[in-house]
């Protein structure tokens, strides 16, 4: 009696247990393709993948249905990854400071995620979980924008202060960054257009409305 009715939670430990090694399976593979892709390479074979990951290939295609879904699952942890780094910054204080901290932290997340942007952008279909991140992203970071430059933008009607904000925000996400970086600016010189740029547009909250 006692023996059979402990078997069921015996059973129960040992399905948890198994579930659990599959998922620390596929986190370790999908870390692995980013490895790769931190490491410079912009395609991922499941050999090296597997050799990465120190697994086998057969283990690599028991967790995903093929390589597309598993580059896929790796760019979304990178997307998480990234809103992990988003920290708050400042949103009282001088305006320099303010602008300084925002770059700083805009321009190292956005050159951090370059590969990855790259590589999500040769996916033919990127799946439903990536644009839920992706969008999680975008609206993080024009929060933040919001909450950093309040005092700028509360003096501005609404209409105008919804086109300063999102002037805001097209020149401090990556689509911007990666237009400076393929021109061939540098990094640095890159963050430097990013604080100009920001600079100008919240210069343009300090002009008094027109016909005042």
């Amino acid at each position: 009696m006692n023996e059979s009715a402990g078997r069921p939670r015996t059973e129960g430990r040992a399905a948890d247990g198994r579930a659990e090694r599959g998922r620390q399976s596929r986190v370790k593979i999908a870390e692995a393709v980013l490895s790769l892709l931190d490491d410079g390479e912009s395609t991922f074979p499941a050999e090296r993948v597997a050799e990465r990951a120190g697994v086998s290939r057969r283990l690599v295609f028991h967790h995903f249905a093929d390589m597309s879904e598993l580059v896929e699952t790796a760019i979304t942890r990178r997307l998480e990854q990234l809103i992990e780094q988003i920290k708050p910054l400042p949103t009282s204080g001088p305006r320099a400071t303010r602008v300084a901290a925002l770059t700083e932290q805009r321009a190292r997340i956005l050159e951090w995620i370059t590969p990855a942007q790259l590589t999500l952008m040769r996916l033919a279909t990127p799946g439903d979980r990536v644009a839920e991140v992706t969008r999680e992203v975008l609206d993080l970071a024009r929060a933040r924008l919001a909450e950093i430059f309040a005092e700028e933008l509360e003096r501005l009607p609404a209409s105008r202060r919804s086109e300063v904000l999102h002037g805001l925000d097209a020149v401090t996400t990556w689509g911007a960054w990666y237009h400076w970086r393929s021109s061939g600016l540098s990094a640095e010189s890159a963050a430097r257009t990013m604080e100009t740029a920001v600079h100008a547009l919240l210069a343009t909250t300090d002009q008094p409305p027109a016909g005042s």
